[in-house]
């Protein structure tokens, strides 16, 4: 919880900057090429669809992004895969529409095969970012006050109600950059080490 009480804005910059390292230093194979797609292509391709949306092999990168850098799940994987493309298309339209409001388009996506609260925040960090933090257990677990991560929508409220809190007292405070709920999480993710730095179970 360090760096999530500092008040430098250098050090959340440098933790920050050391994101991709990290990645790299997890050592798994696929994992920086697709990162870049997802922090770099995702999000661009989003913006140009009017209205926005996501493809059924776009869901399936991001779900398998997330699990590179967390936990595989293949289960789940192929489930996202089962999904319709013309309902993952429809679905995902409904939930940007449903933007900015904090709880709807989370639901909304969820209710996909193979999507629950940390994949949907994966895609909508992509649209937008200020609102909607990637879900990790790892940058829960450095976040004062939100008790043993829970997988659920209700949890995930909790956690992105506390990285937009901290995002804008940040932003108060640090001129030279502007930073989202999901910088921040971002961040702290790579503070944390990524899944390698942790201990065994």
């Amino acid at each position: 919880m360090k760096l999530w009480r500092n008040e430098k804005c250098d050090e959340w910059h440098s933790a920050l900057e050391r994101y991709s390292a990290v990645i790299q230093a997890q050592q798994v194979r696929g994992l920086p090429e697709l990162d870049i797609w997802y922090r770099n292509e995702l999000p661009a391709l989003i913006s140009t669809r009017k209205p926005a949306y996501i493809t059924r092999d776009e869901l399936e990168r991001a779900t398998v992004w997330k699990m590179k850098r967390g936990v595989w799940r293949e289960r789940n994987r192929m489930l996202v895969i089962g999904n319709d493309p013309a309902l993952v298309k429809q679905t995902s339209q409904e939930c940007f529409a449903a933007v900015p409001d904090v709880r709807r388009p989370i639901t909304i996506l969820s209710a996909l095969a193979g999507v629950g609260p940390a994949t949907a925040s994966a895609v909508l960090a992509g649209h937008s970012p200020n609102v909607y933090p990637f879900f990790d257990e790892l940058v829960a677990q450095q976040i004062p006050g939100l008790g043993a991560v829970a997988f659920t929508a209700a949890y995930y409220q909790r956690y992105a109600a506390a990285l937009r809190e901290r995002a804008a007292k940040l932003n108060s405070q640090c001129k030279h950059q502007e930073w989202t709920a999901h910088d921040l999480s971002q961040a702290l993710w790579a503070n944390s080490g990524g899944k390698i730095a942790q201990p065994r179970r």
